[in-house]
């Protein structure tokens, strides 16, 4: 597609090219709510593109619900929010999207209880919840609730491994003094397409939630996760399809205790999206918010995950940096990645702080750099520069 060059995204969906970055980017629609958060993405068979995020006043709020845009194949922009959710009593989040064997789209969301008086925190009361689309996303069905455990949350879509089995990482959330720095992450299964669920833990797992599951080789899975002491992006490995799980260790990928997103590209690389920003000084087993969620980060690994040494800030927000400066830069948080047919990485994320959702598309090369002329056009086909 021919896209204009960027001169200064719109709130209208529109796409632009950005030829500094070498991008395709556009804001999605936020509709009529004041705040726009935690983005996933899913690619139609026809090869139409969804995006979903949870909108509203703000996050826990009641008001609070799942609504999902389109980017038609071949379109120019994005498509205004439809409603997916909104069960007045519940703050619904943290959405992701599946292709369901019934062939419908598959919105699975975490759905809280309003705050009471006293209670900040309601996420010990969530479950998760499915929506099912059948037109694409155009409409949505009455909600089922999959996991009814509270305290039950989810970020991450389901996973369909080699073998046919689906994983799905979730983490679950307690009313406890340490709050969410004592939160689990856990594992449901399923070996019959989402007819039967059992649950897996993850050992040592206290803090390190979000799981993210990249499956290496048959039934070689790991899984990168957010910390709540915002230290690292911290990894554990599984060789038996998920059934058991090693400790998780640190990665060398910093971590400011906010949401993840990793994949396995089409080349066999490893590609996390995150912000490269964590605490001055973590305290073990305690929960830390720096608050620094700018800029945001694509690393890709050569060895599933163990080593980055290609990164790249594909958002750079308002440019600050220094002690004293650095807060001047907006958020840009929650970041997801997925990989398109055609192997273009698609990269959302909450933008401007929690304004709208900014959608951005490239390629690894894009993240990997190559050869430029510099008064020369560069040729993506043999990576030179060309006069």
């Amino acid at each position: 597609m021919n896209y204009p060059t960027l001169a200064g995204l719109t709130l209208d969906g529109r796409i632009y090219r950005n030829e500094e970055m070498g991008t395709v980017e556009s804001m999605v629609p936020p509709g009529p709510f004041a705040t726009c958060h935690s983005p996933a993405m899913l690619e139609l068979p026809n090869g139409d593109m969804l995006c979903c995020w949870f909108a509203g006043t703000y996050e826990g709020e009641a008001d609070v619900h799942i609504v999902c845009a389109r980017l038609p194949k071949g379109a120019q922009r994005w498509t205004e929010p439809v409603s997916v959710s909104g069960d007045p009593k519940r703050s619904e989040q943290n959405p992701s999207l599946f292709n369901g064997p019934d062939g419908a789209v598959w919105c699975m969301y975490t759905a809280q209880l309003d705050r009471i008086a006293g209670k900040d925190n309601m996420q010990f009361t969530s479950q998760i919840r499915c929506q099912k689309s059948f037109d694409g996303g155009l409409t949505w069905g009455g909600y089922e609730t999959v996991f009814q455990r509270e305290g039950s949350f989810c970020r991450q879509p389901i996973q369909i491994l080699k073998n046919g089995r689906w994983i799905f990482g979730n983490w679950l959330c307690t009313d406890s003094e340490e709050g969410l720095s004592g939160d689990p992450s856990v594992f449901q299964i399923s070996d019959d397409q989402g007819k039967s669920w059992r649950m897996v833990e993850m050992p040592g797992s206290r803090g390190r939630v979000h799981p993210t599951v990249v499956e290496l080789d048959d039934g070689h899975l790991a899984a990168f996760m957010r910390s709540r002491e915002a230290d690292n992006v911290y990894r554990s490995e599984s060789l038996d399809w998920g059934e058991t799980w090693s400790e998780p260790k640190p990665t060398p990928l910093p971590n400011n205790n906010s949401s993840i997103s990793a994949i396995r590209t089409k080349s066999g690389r490893v590609a996390v999206a995150y912000n490269p920003t964590a605490t001055p000084s973590p305290v073990p087993g305690k929960a830390a918010w720096p608050g620094l969620r700018c800029p945001v980060a694509v690393a890709l690994s050569e060895d599933g995950g163990l080593t980055f040494p290609l990164i790249r800030l594909m958002e750079r927000g308002e440019g600050y940096i220094g002690e004293e400066n650095k807060t001047n830069n907006k958020q840009y948080e929650y970041p997801y990645l997925m990989q398109s047919t055609d192997g273009r990485l698609h990269l959302t994320y909450a933008a401007y702080t929690r304004k709208c959702i900014k959608y951005v598309s490239f390629t690894e090369e894009d993240v990997i750099g190559a050869k430029r002329e510099f008064d020369g056009v560069y040729n993506p086909t043999s990576g030179e520069g060309t006069k």
